[in-house]
C-alpha cells in the first residue's frame, strides 16, 4: 500500500475512532494492514477503551501487539507459538505463550468441530462445544465467529457471553453448504432449541414486535390474548389451548404486577409477574408472553396487529380493547367461554376457609 494511502486510513481512524464501538481487523495479508496501521489501531483501542478483535494471518503475529482479541483457528495458533496443538495441555501451553508475547486481553481459538476455546488473560479458560452438524462446512466460518463475537462486545456482552454467541452463530454457518450468512432469527431459534427452560418465550415488546412481524410475512395468523393469570388453574389451560387452535402461534400478553394491583386490589397478585410469565411460558400451547404495564393491551394490539383477538366469553364483541385495531388490519374477535365454576377467586376463598 503507498504512503498516501496509508496515510489516509490513518487520517480517518484519527477522526472517527471515536465513535466506533468496537474495532474489527480482518487480515487477509493483502498489503492493507501495514505495521504502522495495525499499531495505530491497536492503540487507539487501547486509547479509548475500544475492544479491537483481530483475526490474523501469517505466522508473525508481533504486529498485532496490544489488540483486544485475536480469533486464530488452530493451524494458525499452531504456527503463531511455534508449537504442535494435538490436545488440551498443548493448547493451553500455545495459547499462554501468544497472551504473554502479544500483551493481549484474550485469545480465542477456533477448533472446527471441536468447538472454540477462550483464554482470557485473567482467569481460566472457556472450552465452548460445537453442536454436531449433518453437514460441515467451514468456509466462512471465522468470519462469522469474528462479526457475532464482535457485535457481542459492541452491545455490552462479557467476553465469554459473546464466545458464546458467536459460536452459536458458528455453528448454524457450518451447517451450510458454501460461503453463507446467519441471521439473527436463526440465532435466536438456535438458542431456543436449547433452552430447558421458559426462558426463550418471554420477550419485551420491540423485540417481539420484531418477531410478529416475521412471522406475518410468512403467512402464519397470530392469536392474542391477555389477562393477569395469578394462580394459573385449569380453566385458564382450558381457555388458551382453545385459542391456540384458532391460529399458527399465541401470544399472551401479561398484566405486570403493578397493573395487577390497580386491576385487582392491594392483596393481589398472589404470584409475582416473572413467575407467572414461566408459568405460561412452560405451555405447549402458548408461543410467545410479553409483559405490559398498563390497564389494558391496547399498546401491545398496536404493536403486534394479531389476526385473531380472544378474549373470555363474560365480554361483549364491543366490549373488547383493541377490537377496532384488530379489524381494521382485517383481523376478528373470538370470545370463548371459561370453564364453568373455575376461577381465582374461588381458589382463593376455598383456601381462606380451609386455612
Amino acid at each position: 500500500m503507498g504512503a498516501a494511502c496509508e496515510k489516509g486510513m490513518l487520517d480517518y481512524l484519527s477522526a472517527n475512532c471515536g465513535n466506533f464501538d468496537v474495532i474489527v481487523v480482518s487480515d487477509y495479508l493483502k498489503g492493507v494492514l501495514t505495521g504502522p496501521v495495525l499499531s495505530a489501531v491497536c492503540q487507539a483501542g487501547r486509547d479509548l477503551g475500544i475492544p479491537v478483535v483481530v483475526d490474523p494471518k501469517g505466522s508473525d503475529y508481533t504486529k498485532y501487539r496490544g489488540a483486544t482479541l485475536l480469533t486464530p483457528n488452530r493451524k494458525e495458533a499452531e504456527i503463531a507459538s511455534g508449537m504442535a496443538i494435538t490436545d488440551l495441555d498443548s493448547l493451553e501451553s500455545a495459547a499462554a505463550t501468544l497472551l504473554g508475547n502479544l500483551g493481549l486481553d484474550a485469545l480465542l481459538i477456533t477448533r472446527s468441530e471441536a468447538g472454540m476455546s477462550l483464554f482470557p488473560a485473567q482467569g481460566g479458560a472457556v472450552h465452548i462445544p460445537t453442536v454436531a452438524r449433518e453437514v460441515f462446512d467451514v468456509t466462512g466460518a471465522g468470519d462469522t465467529v469474528i462479526s457475532v463475537l464482535s457485535l457481542g462486545l459492541a452491545c455490552g456482552l462479557t467476553l465469554a457471553e459473546a464466545a458464546w454467541v458467536a459460536n452459536v452463530a458458528a455453528g448454524i454457518a457450518v451447517g451450510k453448504l458454501g460461503t453463507s450468512t446467519v441471521s439473527p432469527e436463526e440465532i435466536v431459534a438456535e438458542v431456543g432449541h436449547g433452552m430447558k427452560d421458559s426462558d426463550s418465550k418471554i420477550k419485551n415488546l420491540d423485540v417481539l414486535a420484531h418477531v410478529i412481524e416475521k412471522e406475518h410475512a410468512r403467512g402464519k395468523k397470530v392469536v392474542f390474548t391477555n389477562g393477569c393469570f395469578d394462580l394459573l388453574h385449569v380453566g385458564h389451560v382450558k381457555y388458551l389451548q382453545k385459542a391456540r387452535q384458532l391460529g399458527d402461534l399465541l401470544v399472551v400478553g401479561l398484566n405486570t404486577d403493578a397493573s395487577v394491583k390497580r386491576l385487582k386490589g392491594e392483596t393481589r397478585p398472589l404470584i409475582e409477574e416473572s413467575e407467572r410469565a414461566h408459568i405460561l411460558a412452560a405451555l405447549d400451547c402458548i408461543d410467545y408472553v410479553v409483559l405490559f404495564d398498563e390497564d389494558t393491551p391496547l399498546t401491545l394490539i398496536r404493536a403486534l396487529t394479531p389476526d385473531i383477538l380472544v378474549k373470555g366469553g363474560d365480554y361483549s364483541v364491543d366490549e373488547v380493547v383493541g377490537r377496532e385495531v384488530v379489524e381494521a388490519a382485517g383481523g376478528r374477535v373470538e370470545l370463548i367461554q371459561f370453564v364453568d365454576g373455575r376461577s381465582t377467586s374461588r381458589i382463593i376463598e376455598k383456601i381462606l376457609a380451609s386455612y
